[in-house]
């Protein structure tokens, strides 16, 4: 199944809720998601069964790779009774965890024994002031290098993630690379991007891939590794003097929208086949009105096959404003 650009359908990004317990703010600015924001209730959240159900659809379709998101996924009651059910779906042959690794202590061991294997872990800086400030709660990088040791412990394939902005967090990128370099974990530089409408994007605050770089590259020698698979989203670098890696998500600077495999569902349902899509198509409306699997399939397939989706490689500074998208909390990276 491809899309009218030749893409094929090979990744599902499910969001499990929209409800975050930090309010960083490039994702969920805490002076619009106060302490009165209205999140999704219960009853309008997919069911773990509704979830599968879509997941297994989707598999029949080509997908083999699934990451669960959120808001903060692991705010979401009985996750490891999902993961365990997911890890049995023919056809799925990798299921990922993007956190931002406050609950992990809590949740790693339960989710590891379910079958879970990788983790995506959020970090954007060392400075226990800045990384305060930047989450909107106060909570300090100690906390999160904490639980990151203790998943690795555990056995969990680890990558943290960075988005860098300017004149907020750049000085942090070598602090951070000699940090998870000596630890042998991959550090993931994501450009800012202006997802959802919240968040006072602009160009000017990009710090783009050939700028985080070119600081490395005054210290370290790197290498560029070739992609795992199609649509890979991470350009990817190793250090030459040992395992470590590094790498760049550059949706801005240099866009990736030609190899785009992925297909993303929110937390009550809805399927976006973008990041910076405006509109979802709702599959709950289906699954709870008793439509049979053929038809939501050929709903799926169809919209599928008309994407044409390509935001990233059509941003402008007056799009980024003018358009209208749905926020990453909501969705998911």
């Amino acid at each position: 199944m491809r899309d009218q650009l030749r893409r094929p359908i090979r990744d599902l990004r499910i969001s499990v809720t929209d409800r975050c317990n930090f309010r960083c703010t490039y994702c969920m600015p805490k002076e619009i998601f106060g302490h009165d924001f209205m999140f999704l209730p219960k009853n309008e959240l997919l069911t773990f069964e509704e979830i599968c159900r879509v997941a297994q659809l989707f598999a029949s379709l080509g997908v083999k790779k699934i990451r669960l998101t959120g808001g903060e996924p692991l705010l979401r009651s009985d996750l490891p009774v999902l993961v365990e059910m997911l890890v049995h779906i023919d056809g799925i042959e990798d299921i990922g965890l993007t956190t931002n690794g406050l609950l992990l202590k809590q949740y790693a061991q339960q989710l590891y024994d379910k079958g879970l294997r990788r983790l995506n872990i959020s970090l954007d800086a060392l400075d226990p002031d800045l990384f305060a400030h930047m989450n909107g709660r106060g909570i300090k990088p100690a906390a999160i290098l904490e639980n990151i040791e203790h998943a690795r412990k555990i056995g969990f394939k680890i990558k943290v993630n960075m988005v860098v902005q300017k004149g907020v967090n750049e000085q942090e990128i070598l602090p951070m690379a000699a940090y998870f370099k000596e630890q042998g974990i991959t550090l993931c530089f994501i450009e800012f991007m202006d997802v959802g409408n919240d968040n006072d994007w602009s160009f000017e605050r990009v710090v783009t891939k050939k700028e985080i770089y070119e600081r490395l590259c005054a210290t370290y020698e790197l290498e560029p590794l070739e992609p795992h698979y199609y649509g890979e989203v991470a350009q990817r670098y190793r250090y030459t003097d040992c395992k470590a890696e590094i790498g760049f998500i550059t949706s801005v600077s240099e866009s990736f929208c030609s190899t785009c495999t992925r297909a993303r569902l929110s937390s009550e349902g809805k399927f976006y086949t973008c990041l910076f899509a405006s509109q979802g198509f709702d599959l709950r409306e289906l699954i709870r009105g008793g439509v049979a699997d053929h038809e939501i399939l050929a709903a799926i397939r169809g919209l599928w096959e008309k994407r044409n989706d390509r935001y990233s490689d059509e941003r402008t500074e007056q799009t980024a404003i003018q358009r209208k998208k749905i926020n990453m909390s909501y969705i998911g990276g």
